[in-house]
């Protein structure tokens, strides 16, 4: 599918975290803007740290996907450890930004079993500097989270892009 948001579960049936549901607005996604995301996880085992993400970025060059490399932590990255990552960007300690503390939904590891339900909610996208390869067009991304080599989640997302 090419253009337009789409999601699904990539992971087989016993990887314990599954996203129920995913919507974002709007499509195509603008930067600098509004995006509004809703979600719901169902999160069937506590993840603790060292948590490893591997993201596989792809970008829509005609018929063909072409993979792109990660420059400056952007891309199609592996990450050893997202707890620390997190714990960088919010330290320990400081309360989970809205609209996260409103829904009890948790930004640090360890991430509790359970069910997270993100109600429609508004993130603003600053005007950022993306690399010059993050231009507009389609785009999917494969995630696979995982801990110690167990697989928790994948998840399969393709969205557009477009700037100014």
């Amino acid at each position: 599918q090419v253009g337009g948001f789409a999601w699904e579960n990539c992971g087989d049936k016993r990887d314990p975290v599954v996203v129920q549901s995913l919507s974002v607005a709007p499509d195509p996604i603008r930067i600098p803007g509004s995006l509004r995301v809703s979600a719901a996880v169902n999160n069937g085992k506590t993840m603790a740290s060292p948590l490893k993400a591997v993201l596989v970025v792809e970008k829509a060059l005609g018929d063909l996907w072409i993979q792109l490399p990660c420059i400056d932590q952007l891309g199609s990255c592996t990450y050893n450890d997202v707890c620390s990552i997190l714990d960088d960007v919010i330290p320990p300690g400081t309360t989970c930004p809205e609209p996260l503390l409103t829904y009890g939904i948790p930004c640090h590891c360890p991430f509790k079993a359970g069910f997270y339900s993100l109600p429609a909610s508004d993130f603003d996208l600053p005007d950022m500097e993306l690399p010059s390869w993050m231009t507009n067009g389609n785009y999917r991304v494969r995630a696979v989270v995982s801990n110690g080599g167990e697989e928790l989640a994948c998840v399969k997302l393709a969205f557009s892009l477009q700037s100014h």
